[in-house]
């Protein structure tokens, strides 16, 4: 019973970090990065989409990304999406064939706007972890009458480790984001 209280919680944990670490690709350096998109929603006839689904991306330049629709007809759709959400800050060029979009140089104030974004994200990961831990030790305490107080204090040290692991890498992912935001 101890053991799959702690192998749920590891499970949630590393969970955790890895949408913690796919948050922190959506903010972007200065190159083109396709991960930037993975969270558009296209309106396709009438149901919510994602843009993965609906076209191809490529990055044939640095700061260049072309977006290839599969159904030409979704072109205009893709375009609106896109203009739809200013957190991305470019502007979508459509030729009638693909869209071209050009990400803008990164000025340093707005390098560091991302900065404390990704630092946002960082801390509601941690948070996240610390309310697995939290559900985790509750369920601990339920157990001490059925298995003893030695082995739910053994395990509540565990989990403890565990905590501080996962933590530990949500900030090194933290340091390694914020060095390639602030690489010029």
């Amino acid at each position: 019973m101890i053991a799959d209280v702690l192998s749920d919680a590891t499970e949630r944990m590393a969970k955790s970090v890895d949408a913690a670490k796919e948050d922190f690709s959506e903010v972007r350096t200065g190159r083109a990065n396709p991960a930037l998109f993975a969270r558009i929603m296209v309106d396709y006839y009438g149901s919510p989409t994602p843009l993965q689904q609906l076209a191809s991306l490529q990055v044939p330049e640095a700061r260049v990304i072309l977006i290839t629709p599969y159904d030409k007809s979704a072109l205009k759709d893709i375009e609106k999406a896109i203009v739809n959400r200013p957190d991305l800050g470019v502007t979508p060029n459509n030729d009638g064939n693909i869209i071209r979009i050009t990400m803008p140089e990164l000025t340093q104030d707005r390098r560091k706007e991302y900065v404390k974004v990704v630092r946002g994200k960082a801390e509601e990961a941690r948070v996240s972890i610390r309310n697995i831990r939290r559900r985790a030790k509750d369920d601990l305490d339920a157990l001490k009458s059925e298995v003893g107080d030695d082995d739910v204090a053994r395990a509540e040290k565990e989990l403890e480790s565990l905590t501080k692991k996962h933590i530990d890498q949500i900030d090194e992912a933290l340091t390694r984001k914020e060095a390639e935001l602030l690489e010029v």
